[in-house]
């Protein structure tokens, strides 16, 4: 029968309602939701691929064992049994440091994950935890924990509200927002200009942000943090620094002036390529302007100074008067509110508690840098890894050194994926544990809303009811949890209850504890029932709270007068376009979680850190009269139909010209005798690939592009859409020994590459 669902779109982190037209268990059509209380009607090309997705032939659709003659499909009884058994021996022969996880990006895309994942982390006992952290929001997340006392205490730009967006590093009109939950996008940006207001972007290529933008800054790629130390220098030279209502709130002023006072314009100029007087202007404009914003995503975070150039980031929004204030940087107060309950905790996050074996870089979060995974497996000795559980994640392709990796995983004793596919990391595996599809589960998004623009919550049931036999991912951690446990009598006595108290209560119930606790809930914070209840579903999370401690910091969840109250998730079903709850507001100091509630501008970690900038500007100096010849450095780029490596089995969204190319500008093809559309070879320190030539003036010489993502050649992958459309992993040419060394950020722009004509490169070889 036709029927139509309304939902919110989890291919990427916008949050785009969208409209399903069904019929039966096929999908006919896949609209942006017009009543959508967010989105307003606007979706981008990736919609349509949940149609594809659902729909996928080489979707795995029951667990399978690799054998010597192929994939060999097992039940679910047989899989788990097997999966604990090897796990467990493993780690009884070895110790836990023996097993390793790996959590990729679509897990925060799945309430599921999030909430009914620790318990599987926890039977697994190990330190050796890496995700997709380290290769891209790690530079904020530090940022959050040092500067304002939570990691997940993420500031968002006001964009609906401001008059002046400057945008470093980020490309927001091809990810509709990255850490800025935005959908409509282009919308957006074309609203500040529509009011009178200026887009401005800095970044190496001329970007589709960029043409939505009033002006485009040409920046050389790795000296952002020279450019905006120049920003701060102008700032404060100038006398243009106010904090305002934050002037008390603040530590460390002084500090921040000192440590950018050498660092002028003109110091700047030569190896940022940006001209010393434009640096002057936009500072005295962003300074000037009541209402503005500076933001930077991707390209400031992997990169060798990630961790720097966020920070300052930060401080130049605040020093400006730009911060908790209305078209600036402001918080969220979100319906489902992780951070306030994380610090009730007292899981605000931690870093370098502990290091990893073999180069000694440090822990974020629990989670040790993605770029130490394979020599984690192969050098650390009898620490090494032999067994992996790979959830929802493929860094062959995202991690640096995808060949290194491929390597490592392919001698370890066991490995379990977690995975809709046979992709190029899970068929490593012995055995893959195929989750639902995400319209056979309910949704609602606890992740996204704290980097939203505004506060908003929705909740979907599901669109197709599973497949008989199959699992939700949260059924499948809880079902490895319990076997993993199993092995004393306590722990399996515990870990059965454990299991069917969770069973029972589901996902969507512990949602709505959150949501009933939470800051627009029915229970008064600080209430004795709100404490029992927050008490009960904290203990359930593995973090056990004294209820002192709880009804003291309840209240701070109660920071809004919006008339939205008594949220649940009966209330929610009832909306199916969702709810707004209001425009971000201010909420500083009560919402910071450090002692003294004041934001730490200097936090020494990045003070020590600045001697390297010395030296970038001395490498500058050293180099800068020398010829150019082949050499380039490399970055990367997203492009609106395509999310990391997700996106390339639809062939809605592949079809077309190819997109897998690498940019490079008119005057370096000309002057090595490239063609439009010829093939050229690409090396670097670890790897070299032979990919198409896209010659095109968006890019600044000395400078190559080439997406992430791509890369489906390598053989026993069942993806028959994405190896028809293959392209090549740029992750073959970045280098896992790279990054930055103050928080252990994978360096995925700004690497040196050499790139010739394929032929040439060919004769040169015979």
């Amino acid at each position: 029968m036709p029927a139509t669902h309304f939902r919110t779109c989890t291919l990427c982190e916008a949050m785009c309602g969208i409209r399903i037209e069904t019929d039966g268990d096929a999908v006919v059509s896949i609209k942006g939701d017009d009543q959508d209380s967010f989105s307003k009607g606007f979706i981008c090309p990736k919609a349509i691929a949940l149609q594809d997705l659902q729909q996928d032939p080489d979707r795995l659709r029951q667990p399978v064992r690799r054998t010597a003659s192929g994939w060999e499909k097992i039940s679910w009884e047989a899989a788990y049994d097997e999966v604990a058994k090897r796990l467990n021996r493993i780690s009884d022969q070895h110790g836990s440091k023996a097993l390793g996880v790996y959590l990729g990006n679509p897990n925060v895309h799945n309430h599921g994950n999030i909430l009914f994942s620790l318990p599987l982390l926890r039977a697994l006992k190990t330190r050796k935890r890496f995700s997709a952290t380290s290769l891209d929001q790690l530079p904020h997340m530090l940022a959050n924990l040092k500067m304002f006392g939570h990691q997940a205490m993420f500031p968002v730009s006001d964009i609906d509200r401001t008059d002046l967006f400057i945008c470093i590093g980020g490309n927001p009109a091809a990810s509709n927002g990255s850490l800025m939950t935005a959908p409509g996008m282009p919308h957006r940006l074309k609203a500040i200009t529509a009011r009178g207001g200026r887009v401005v972007t800095i970044d190496p290529r001329r970007t589709e942000t960029s043409a939505l933008a009033s002006e485009h800054i040409f920046i050389k790629p790795g000296t952002d943090v020279l450019f905006l130390l120049a920003m701060l220098n102008v700032i404060f030279e100038e006398g243009l620094d106010n904090s305002g209502h934050l002037k008390k709130h603040i530590e460390d002023l002084d500090l921040v002036k000192l440590a950018c006072h050498s660092y002028t314009p003109e110091v700047v100029e030569g190896p940022t390529g940006v001209h010393a007087h434009d640096i002057r202007k936009l500072a005295a404009e962003f300074a000037n302007t009541p209402e503005a914003v500076l933001y930077s995503r991707i390209g400031t975070s992997v990169q060798a100074y990630g961790a720097l150039c966020t920070w300052l980031v930060y401080c130049l929004n605040i020093v400006t008067g730009h911060f908790d204030r209305r078209g600036g940087m402001m918080f969220t107060l979100p319906a489902v509110d992780m951070v306030a309950f994380g610090a009730m905790a007292g899981q605000s996050g931690h870093f370098d508690k502990y290091k990893s074996v073999v180069r000694a870089l440090p822990e974020f979060g629990g989670e040790l840098p993605s770029s130490t995974m394979a020599e984690e497996i192969m050098d650390a000795g009898d620490k090494r890894i032999r067994a992996m559980v790979m959830i929802a994640g493929n860094p062959v392709l995202s991690s640096p050194n995808g060949q290194q990796l491929d390597k490592a995983l392919a001698s370890l004793d066991f490995m379990v994926s977690i995975d809709m596919y046979v992709t190029e990391t899970s068929r490593h595996a012995d055995i893959i544990l195929p989750p639902t599809g995400p319209l056979e589960r309910s949704h609602i998004d606890v992740v996204f809303p704290m980097v939203a623009v505004r506060n908003i919550v929705k909740y979907a049931g599901p669109v197709f009811e599973p497949a008989e036999g199959s699992q939700h991912d949260w059924e499948i951690f809880l079902n490895l949890a319990r076997r993993l446990e199993s092995r004393d009598v306590a722990s399996s006595v515990m870990a059965r209850a454990r299991f069917e108290l969770m069973h029972r209560l589901t996902p969507d119930g512990m949602v709505d504890l959150f949501l009933q606790l939470g800051p627009y809930g029915r229970l008064p914070p600080g209430s004795k029932l709100w404490g029992n209840a927050a008490g009960k579903l904290l203990d359930l999370l593995g973090k056990r709270t004294p209820l002192r401690k709880l009804l003291e910091t309840g209240p701070l969840l109660r920071r809004n007068n919006n008339a939205e109250k008594n949220l649940s998730l009966n209330r929610l079903r009832n909306e199916p376009h969702g709810l707004d709850l209001g425009p971000l507001k201010p909420c500083l100091p009560e919402r910071l979680y450090t002692k003294g509630k004041k934001i730490r501008l200097a936090p020494r970690l990045y003070l020590q850190d600045l001697p390297r900038v010395a030296d970038l500007l001395k490498s500058y100096e050293s180099h800068a009269r020398e010829p150019l010849d082949n050499s380039f450095l490399l970055i990367g780029r997203r492009h609106v139909r395509s999310n990391n490596s997700w996106m390339h089995n639809s062939y809605r969204l592949v079809k077309g010209k190819n997109r897998c190319t690498a940019m490079i500008h008119p005057e370096d093809a000309e002057r090595l005798g490239v063609e439009d559309g010829q093939s050229v070879t690409v090396t670097s320190a670890v790897g070299r690939v032979d990919i198409p030539a896209e010659v095109t003036d968006t890019i600044m010489p000395g400078v190559i592009s080439i997406p992430h993502g791509w890369g489906h050649a390598r053989s026993g992958i069942s993806q028959k859409t994405a190896q028809a459309h293959a392209g090549v992993s740029v992750n073959d040419l970045t280098d896992e020994m790279q990054v930055d060394p103050l928080c252990g950020t994978a360096v995925l722009n700004a690497v040196p590459v050499t790139l010739m004509p394929t032929d040439k490169r060919r004769v040169k070889a015979a």
